[in-house]
């Protein structure tokens, strides 16, 4: 007999937000997701990763966490550019909902650069793309990430001719 686990999406969520997220998704309406199967094989698609964990290079602007701490229900719209040789110590967090511990001990949880290279050394997959992106989550009035952010980062993968997005949540 096969073991099944319930996974309980909300268990860091306190009490009051939980009822309310739970509210919000009992409010969605259902539709379809969009899928788009693979032209080619994986081990010839260019594979990029977007982080919603607030990851920026240590020269770049920081996200804005100040914002952040006058609203916890707002996170900044704007996203990062994280070249294919980015190192753990080119990096920094700038999300208040994520303890920089977690980022500390292993970058891979929210940044699995080094596990994609390896896939590509191995040739499971064709090559990590030039570029990878981060944004900050838990952006509750997504608008303007939508309307400007977004259309931006798909206008560099474009470019970078990626065939393949893994969404590592923060």
């Amino acid at each position: 007999m096969i073991e099944t686990k319930q996974v309980d999406s909300f268990r860091f969520l306190d009490g009051i937000t939980k009822k309310l997220v739970k509210t919000w998704i009992g409010l969605e309406t259902q539709r379809e997701l969009p899928w788009t199967p693979l032209s080619k094989p994986l081990d010839e698609c260019t594979v990029a990763l977007v982080s919603s964990a607030g990851l920026a290079l240590n020269t770049d602007q920081p996200f804005d966490q100040e914002g952040e701490r006058q609203n916890p229900w707002w996170g900044d719209p704007s996203f990062r550019v994280l070249p294919r040789m980015t190192k753990a110590d080119d990096l920094k967090l700038y999300h208040l909902h994520i303890s920089p511990h977690l980022v500390e001990q292993d970058i891979n949880t929210f940044f699995p650069l080094q596990h994609l290279l390896e896939l590509e050394y191995c040739g499971e997959i064709g090559r990590a793309a030039a570029n990878h992106y981060s944004y900050m989550g838990y952006i509750l009035q997504p608008e303007l990430l939508l309307e400007k952010s977004v259309p931006c980062i798909i206008q560099n993968m474009k470019r970078d001719e990626v065939d393949v997005v893994l969404l590592v949540p923060g």
